[in-house]
């Protein structure tokens, strides 16, 4: 299938173009480079720089590139952020993703894949979340998914739309040959910064918060690599392609680590120490997000295969000779 991929100099969708690559797809990119690298994308993959609210520029790329199918990644994902500027969220994560449907629902293409985040949960008193929680979200970030998602389930009944829905926990990892990985400006993720903070120590890794209700007082994540992710994302397509059906599906490893512990298994991977200081709490930050992904397994035959030293493994190898 010739496939759109929103976002796609970004992170995630950077290593989703190269999955789709490897598995007999050409994916299309469209970024508008704010936070994405045109370097990260592989050779040869088509390019377009712009915004999903360019709705002339979509239709565009549509017609021209046989569009079958939306990868949608073009959203800002600084929780903190969002507390503090809510507008710009709501305006780009929601607003802008209003136009890109449009667009899609105008020039006919009927799949649609969402990036969608646990930040939708909130705070629920369970070991592992699923899909059948009510969400309760805790920072605008998290309202705008929540609300594409319901905007998603409208579009589905009125128009026919076939989506998924993937609430992904924290991504993590890179590329296993080092070509791909993390580069955000500024970067918030917590395995990254450690790493940095090994190889640029006057770069202090901060722990927000260890007064949590968690065993060692820090915030617990379930953590998963972006290849387990992008392997996730296809296997959606083809589920809702080949069943004409719409789901959410939770996309996580079941396992739940510490801030510490992450500390712990950074330095553990290097063999170095991870400079780090205590600081307050960050405005948005719930106690504990561990998926349960048993759904996903049962119905798209997916379960995440890198575990976390792995995944930090592969994050190292990125970290010590980054391209961009």
């Amino acid at each position: 299938m010739n496939i759109l991929v929103t976002g796609g100099a970004g992170y995630i969708g950077s290593h989703m173009t190269r999955y789709l690559l490897k598995n007999g797809h050409t994916p299309v990119a469209l970024d508008n480079l704010v936070y994405g690298h045109r370097a990260s994308l592989p050779d040869g993959v088509v390019f377009y720089q712009g915004d999903i609210a360019d709705k002339e520029l979509t239709a565009k790329i549509i017609q021209r590139e046989k569009i079958a199918a939306v990868m949608h990644f073009s959203a800002y994902t600084y929780v903190g952020e969002s507390v503090q500027n809510p507008a710009k969220y709501y305006d780009n994560n929601f607003g802008q993703t209003i136009r890109l449907l449009e667009a899609l629902r105008e020039n006919g293409v009927e799949y649609f894949i969402f990036s969608s985040s646990c930040a939708i949960y909130g705070l629920h008193d369970r070991p592992r979340l699923h899909e059948q929680l009510p969400p309760n979200p805790l920072s605008p970030y998290g309202f705008t998914k929540l609300a594409v998602e319901h905007m998603l389930q409208d579009y589905s009944r009125a128009y026919g739309l076939k989506y998924a829905a993937l609430r992904y926990f924290n991504a993590a990892g890179a590329d296993d040959q080092g070509l791909l990985g993390e580069s955000h400006t500024p970067e918030t993720h917590l395995i990254p910064l450690a790493l940095q903070s090994i190889l640029r120590p006057e770069q202090q890794l901060k722990i927000f918060g260890a007064d949590y209700p968690t065993p060692d007082g820090t915030c617990v994540r379930d953590y998963v690599h972006v290849y387990d992710l992008a392997d996730a994302h296809l296997k959606a397509l083809n589920y809702i392609v080949q069943n004409k059906t719409s789901d959410c599906f939770n996309l996580g490893s079941g396992n739940g680590y510490s801030v510490r512990e992450i500390i712990q298994m950074c330095e553990k991977v290097t063999g170095l120490k991870v400079n780090y200081q205590e600081t307050e709490r960050r405005a948005g930050d719930p106690a504990k997000l561990v998926a349960d992904s048993r759904k996903a397994e049962k119905i798209l035959g997916w379960r995440a295969r890198y575990d976390l030293e792995k995944i930090i493994a592969t994050a190292w190898q990125w970290e010590q000779k980054r391209r961009y």
